[in-house]
This record gives C-alpha cells, structure tokens and sequence, in this order.
C-alpha cells in the first residue's frame, strides 16, 4: 500500500466517524517555543492548554513534522528521520479511552478490500501504564487481546506530558510484531525493535505540577474534561504493509536512494557506510523540499539553520559517494513527484522551491571548496601541533566565513581524527543570539508570564478590533498590569498594559506596525500608547505609559489612534501589495514574499529570488507601480473561506497560519492577498512610490526598500537639489553628469595606477641593499627587517621574492619583511631550496610570527603571508623568526 492511499484511509476512516478533516499546518511553527513542527497534536496543543476553546467536539488530521535532535542517527537505525507525518485522531471533551482503543483496533485490522489497513490481529501488542487497569481492561474483555500480548510499562515509555504543568495523563501503544529474523522475542517491553510501536493513544484526564525530567512530578488532580490524542507513524505504518525492513526503503525515501545511486554510481547495499550515506541523502533531501515548500530559507539562525544544516549535510554525502557536479535539481524533482501525491502545493511551487535549494547548492558547493581549504589548513596546524581539539575560533571562522555548519565541521574534522572546541564555539555564537531573543520576546509578549493574557482572555473574552472602519470609540478598561504583573490600577508614571474589550488600535502583525495615540479615561486619567501586541490570540495589549491621574480595571475609556501615523502606515501596507505583484509579474512565481514591514512612509518587502534584480527591472517595476496609482483603483476587503479565497486566486503568505475564515484584500484588478492589515481607500491615496533599492539579506532571499507618499516626495526633491548641485560643479546639463563623472572616475583612476607604480618601484629599489645586508645565521642568509609603512601585501610579496633571488651561490636563504598597512601588521616570508633542505619552512615562520602579531596565516613551505591586530609587537615578531631560523639550523 502506497504512502498516499495509507493517508487516504486515515482521513477518510475517521472523516466517516464524524471528525473534522484538518489540514496538515505549516511545519513552521505557530508557537514562540517551537522552531518547528515536532509533533502532530502542536496545531491543537492551544485547546488541549484551554487557551482557544475548539470549534469541533473531534478531529483528524495527517501532520506534516520535521524533528532533528537524533540527526546523527539518521540512516544508521531503521526509524530515526528528520522528516515524518503523523496521523491523529482527536477528541476534546467527547469520547475518551474505550472509543479511542475500539477506532485504533478497528482501522488496524480490517481488511484491506474494506477500506482497512489489514494487519493481522494477532502480530499486535498492547503496551499500557503500570496502573492503568481501566485501558488493559478494554483492551482485554472489550477487544478481545490476550493477556499475555499486553505488557505494562513505568513513566517513561507510557506516560504523556508536556513536559510543563498543564495535561498530561497515560498512553496506551500498539506495537507490531515484525517476526524472529528482528530479534527475540518477548513483547515490547523486551524488543523494541522486533515488536516496533506504531501507534500511541494518549488518555489527557490528569493535571500535572513542576517537577524535572518525565517521571519527577506530581499529579494534581482530574481534568475538567477528558481529551484524546493519538499519533500513528506513517512512515513506520508504511515499512509494515510494504513489507520492507526500514523506513527508507518504503516508497516515498526509495525513489530518492534509487536516484542517488544513479547519479554516483554507489550500489544500494554494497556496504554499511555507503548505505548510511544514501539514506541520510533521501531522509534530508526529502526534509529540505518540505521545508522550502513551506516557506523556510536558508540561513544561519532559527529554522533557516536548520534547513541549511540538513541540507548541506546532503551535499556533501553526495560528494563522499563520488558526485562531482550538482545533484540537487535531480534529487528534488524526485521528491516532488512522490510526495506530490500528498501534498499538491509541491507541484504548484516547485518553481520556487527549485529556485531557493538550488540557489543553496551553488552557495555550498562554492564554500565547500573555500572552507575545506580552511579547514585542512586548520587540522594541519593543529596535528603539527600535537593537539587533538580544533579550536573554537576556527569552527567560528567556518561557521561565519564559509557558512559550514557546525555540525558539518564536527563530521569533517572527526574524518581527520580531531574533535572541535563546541564550548569554544558556542561562547562566540551565544551572547549575540541571546540578545536577539530577549529582544523579539520583550517585544512580543512585554514582561507579564502570558497566563497573565490567558486569564484576562478566559474572563472577558476576545478584544473586538474596530479598526477597519473606526479611528476612536468608547471602550472599557478589562484588563491592567503593571511591570507584567496584573494590577487593580495603575497611577501616573506607570508603564503598563492595557486591554480594552473593544479597540481602534491595530495589534502588529502581518507585517505591520502597531497603531499608537491616547487612551482617556472618563476620571481624566490619560494613557500614551506606544506600542499594541497581541501576545495570545485574541487579545490586543495596548502598552503605554500613564500621563495623567489614575487607570482602574472596569473604567470607562475614550481610545483616539494617532491618525496620521496610522494613515501613513496604511499607504505603505497598500504598496507593499502592489510592490509584490509587480515583482512576480517581473519576475515570476518564485518572487513570494518572504517577510516585510510596514511603517509610516516607507517599507521593506523580502521576496524570493537566487540573483540579484537587475536595475533596469527595479525601475520597470517602480514605474509599473507607480502606472497603477494613477489609475485611482478602489481597495476594497472582504471575509471569505481559505477555500473560496483560494479559488479566488488570493496569494497568502508562506510561513503565515490564516484560520478558516480569511480576510483577502483587493486592488482593483490588480492585486489580491490575504491580509489582516490596514488600507487606503483608493492607490490614489499613495500619491507616489520610491523604489530605493535591493540586497540581499539571505541566501535566495532578497530585500526591496521603498518610501512612499510624502516621504518620496521629500527623498526626489532632495535628490533634485543634489543633481543641482553636482551640474554647477561640473558645468554640464544634468543628462551629461553620468558621462562627465564616469570621465573623472577614470582619470583618477589612471592618476591612482600611477602612483601605485612609483611606489611600487620605490619599495623594490629596496631589494639589492635587503640582499646585500642579510645576516649569516648558522649558514643561512638571514634577510629580515621592516619597509615602509603603507606597502601593499601584493607588494611586500614581490619584494620578498626579489629579493631571495637575489641571494646566490647555493646559500640556504630566508626573507622574511614586514609593514604595517591600515594599522595591521603583516608579514611575507619566503625560503629557497637550500633552506627548506634544512628544515626551514615559510608556513611554520609566518604562523610564529603571526602569533606574536596576534593574529594567523599559512601557505606554502617555499612562501607564506600572515598578519595580526598589535603591530607594537613587530619587532618581538622578528625576533621569534630570527630565533627559530637559528635553531633549525
């Protein structure tokens, strides 16, 4: 049974028995906890914790998760993948245990030709907890297992938490037998490996306290109501009724291995390490699609290392089976053809998908050269050394420079027998990420502990947004804290958040900025707000800080939004829209947004692209835009289904989780998305629309910044007064300063080459008396000394290597010269034959000397270069050198 029709069953087994078909979500998580989707119960895990109350007594869904603590297993156990989907089967409030086990068992082993899974009853074993007499005994007397096929296990295999306070209660596993030739047998608890669980039935009826680890805390009491969550592996499902002997041989990973094997001449089962080697090929390209698929680019923090990481690691398995040239554009066109069956938006976006992984590939296979160099260079230094750690700093280097993950470098390195200084490495990665996050989680959730929200929440119910049509209305004060904590009242001085149960301001999101301006209260207390977050659903904190008088919960409000701040922002929101469909009209499908921001006069729009937009598109575009505004098109908003919004032909944004009922906004017939955002009426409205320009700002990743409105106006006319000046200057008519400068640029430039080559000529004029007065050390001839500060590093070569040939008469000879240039030391040294005879190698004097200078280099035994940051230390550095030279010889 093919993958597709084992997800097929499930929906349509469960559709029958009146659950809810819910789509897979994003595998980006809508969760500031989660990068990723871990788990198929994430999407629901908000009405398991009481925060959203469900729209559905029961549920089903077939959940796209991608996990990657174990990725050091990947391929080398029969089970460990990055990448898996899991089939659930849910119930809040509405059947419990007995429903649970009796749907479990029935789809398990009904036949096939009835729409079954048709596995034969007796190769099932039952695994429940140590005191969970009620599942055992439904399982028992209600479905008919024999006692002795089920088994009782402790906390840790069958109890299910979150890991916090909150739900938590036993799990029940059915675990297929998959015969002698895996193992002994003996159930489950004996074999896991034999007896393989595929599905787990979790029974939520209890509430958990703190505690560590998953068997270390209490058990508070009953729940109010008792849930369901159930998880089968579909990948493991599939080995099954495949009847393979691992999950990279069932038919979704097979076609990927099949086509790794064709592309490196490797024979599938030939040999442990090559097979390894194929299988994490399959499992991490199958990964990446689905990620780019979703959204996710490569980048080096949150998710987009993630991608990065399982994605290059590929790459490289690839070049270590013998592939030579790219390989991505194949393998990923068999991903999309299988696992397309599934999930239909992988054919419609394989244009983008494409774009962004083989845009990756280039970047790596470019690094792989560069940074491997590096890292050779790296472990030579460290073996010569005696030492067995590669430093922290040079993984850092790799990592920043080169873009090797450091999972990657810690693999290349093991190959070369070295470990990697992690903590080393960590240390230089840390306090940036840290600032980072505490800075994303201040902004978005202030300081209150969002149980605080939840209460506020649960109490008086969703914030209703009047901000569509209203810029002020009556409101009441429902909700104060005060430095996060919840508080009765607030008095003047005070930072605080506020809830109001109805509101003007726009919460940001979408992109979008907050809304600010006054709350004022009927007392004559007065609120300035800075900033509206909405850190659980439904709930919109105003932040801001007390003016006047005293804020009470209860009290009656007056909340005023800044209009003209709000009106700007709406200007730049509408040609965010209009900005991105003229870039896909340029460029294609593949330029979907990627992010952006909208303020007041101005924006940023990310968007997909592997190259940089040519100059001449930009101003195609910012002209296309522009077209448009004078056309007065209306803008208009309605509420509709994703469905119908689909059909529609409305883009939505990847990475974005949208509920059942959408918001699509309209202009004209132009542009259509979903958007939650504010509008101007009419394109009339923007007035004008200034591209500034692009970059890139990630790989595949790319970032257009615009003003708009006045803010254009203002930037053209000071242009205009630039261009003005710049024609006096040069007395020419503005249409002849490009070719009047470009003059100019190049006579300087011909002026610069000139006095590079009387400079150049000076230092060399310097080699005879450098030759002429170098020193006998031991029988060497020792040439060292410093030039002029200022020389080039190019230059600094030349001279070094006149003046070694210059030394005749068969004598051992070492030039080692330094400078200083732009305030940094640097040093070229150069050894002849005869001396390199005797044991003297250019690479080792210059990484001597460079370690004094504080600072690195390398090359080659006949010359290498180096520099450092304390150029104080030049003549320490000489010394060193000169010392060395005596010794060896």
């Amino acid at each position: 049974m093919e993958s597709a029709e084992i997800r097929r069953r499930w929906l349509r087994f469960f559709e029958e028995r009146g659950h809810t078909v819910v789509p897979s979500a994003s595998l980006i998580a809508d969760d500031p906890t989660l990068l990723l989707v871990p788990a198929g119960m994430v999407p629901f895990k908000p009405y398991f914790l009481g925060e959203v109350k469900p729209p559905f007594p029961r549920a089903t869904s077939v959940q796209k998760c991608v996990r990657t603590p174990d990725i050091e297993e990947v391929g080398k156990t029969t089970r460990h993948g990055t990448f898996f989907q899991m089939c659930g089967n849910f119930s809040f409030g509405d059947y419990f245990k007995e429903g649970a086990i009796k749907y479990a068992w029935e789809l398990l082993t009904t036949p096939v030709a009835d729409g079954g899974y048709g596995l034969e009853p007796e190769k099932l074993w039952i695994t429940v907890y140590l005191d969970d007499d009620e599942a055992e005994r439904i399982w028992r007397d209600v479905i008919g297992v024999p006692a002795q096929r089920i088994q009782r296990l402790g906390k840790t295999e069958n109890y299910w938490s979150m890991g916090v306070p909150g739900p938590c209660g036993p799990c029940s596993e059915i675990n297929y037998d998959r015969g002698p030739e895996f193992g002994v047998e003996g159930g489950p608890a004996v074999n896991d490996e034999r007896y393989v669980e595929i599905w787990n039935l979790v029974f939520m009826q209890y509430e958990r306290g703190a505690g560590e680890g998953k068997e270390d805390f209490p058990i508070l009491g009953d729940l109010p109501s008792q849930n369901i969550d159930t998880g089968l592996g579909l990948e493991r499902l599939a080995m099954i009724l495949q009847g393979v002997q691992n999950m990279y041989e069932t038919d979704t990973l097979r076609v990927v291995i099949d086509k790794a094997t064709e592309l490196t001449g490797v024979r599938y089962g030939a040999s442990q390490n090559t097979d390894v080697a194929l299988r994490v090929v399959a499992d991490h390209m199958r990964t990446s699609t689905m990620l780019i698929g979703d959204g996710v680019t490569p980048g080096n923090e949150g998710r987009g290392y993630v991608l990065r990481r399982i994605m290059r690691r590929a790459i490289r398995n690839m070049r270590l089976l013998g592939a030579t040239g790219p390989v991505v554009a194949e393998l990923l066109n068999v991903v999309i053809r299988t696992m397309g069956q599934q999930y239909p938006e992988l054919l419609t976006d394989r244009q983008r998908i494409e774009t962004v992984a083989l845009a990756e590939e280039a970047a790596f296979l470019k690094a792989l050269k560069g940074g491997t160099n590096i890292l050779d260079t790296a472990v030579t230094e460290t073996k010569s050394a005696g030492g067995t750690v590669l430093s922290g700093d040079k993984a850092f280097l790799l990592h920043d420079t080169w873009g090797f993950p450091i999972d990657l470098t810690l693999e290349m390195a093991a190959e070369q027998g070295l470990s990697v200084d992690e903590d080393g490495f960590r240390r230089l990665m840390k306090e940036q990420r840290e600032r980072a996050k505490a800075d994303a989680k201040a902004k978005k959730t202030g300081h209150a502990d969002l149980s605080a929200y939840r209460e506020v929440a649960d109490s008086v119910g969703e914030t209703e947004f009047t901000g569509y049509t209203l810029t002020e209305n009556e409101s009441t004060v429902v909700g104060l804290l005060v430095d996060g904590v919840p508080s009765p009242a607030a008095t003047e001085g005070d930072e605080v958040e506020v809830v109001l149960d109805r509101t003007p301001f726009y919460a940001e999101g979408g992109g979008q900025l907050a809304d600010q301006g006054r709350i004022k209260l009927d007392n004559g207390a007065v609120i300035e707000i800075r900033d509206v977050q909405k850190p659980v659903p439904g709930v919109n904190v105003h932040k801001g800080v007390v003016q006047v008088g005293e804020v009470t919960v209860g009290a009656s409000a007056y909340a005023v939004i800044d209009v003209r701040r709000r009106r700007a922002i709406a200007r730049a929101h509408s040609a965010t829209h209009l900005t991105h469909q003229a870039l896909r009209d340029a460029l294609g499908p593949t330029a979907a947004q990627a992010g952006s921001e909208n303020s007041p006069g101005r924006f940023r729009f990310d968007f997909g692209s592997p190259a940089a937009v040519p100059g001449s598109v930009l101003t195609d575009v910012e002209q296309r835009i522009n077209e448009v505004l004078s056309h007065e098109l209306d803008v208009h908003a309605e509420v509709m289904s994703l469905d119908e919004a689909k059909k529609a032909g409305a883009i939505a944004e990847f990475g974005e989780k949208y509920g059942e009922r959408v918001r699509v906004v309209t202009i004209g017939d132009f542009s259509k998305e979903l958007c939650g955002g504010t509008h101007v009426a009419n394109t009339a409205q923007l007035g004008l629309v200034k591209l500034l320009g692009e970059s890139s700002i990630g790989s595949g990743v790319r970032r257009v910044e615009a003003l708009v409105g006045a803010d254009a106006y203002n930037f053209l006319a000071k242009e205009h007064t630039v261009v003005a000046q710049l024609t006096e200057l040069v007395k020419g008519r503005p249409e002849e300063l490009p070719e009047k400068i470009s003059g100019m640029l190049a006579k300087l430039k011909d002026a610069e080459k000139e006095i590079e080559r009387f400079r150049a000529e000076k230092v060399l004029q310097a080699a005879a008396g450098l030759a002429e007065g170098a020193k006998d050390v031991h029988g060497v001839a020792l040439a060292i000394g410093r030039v002029p500060d200022g020389t080039g590093s190019d230059d600094l070569r030349k001279l070094v290597l006149d003046v070694r040939g210059r030394i005749q008469g068969g004598r051992a000879a070492v030039v080692a010269l330094f400078t200083v240039a732009n305030g940094r030391p640097l040093t070229v040294i150069a050894t002849n034959e005869a001396a390199r005879e005797r044991g003297l190698k250019a690479g080792e004097l210059v990484r001597t000397a460079a370690k004094t200078l504080g600072g690195g280099g390398g090359g080659k035994p006949d010359v290498a270069q180096g520099g450092g940051q304390n150029a104080d230390a030049l003549d320490e550095a000489m010394a060193a050198v000169e010392r060395l030279v005596a010794e060896a010889a």
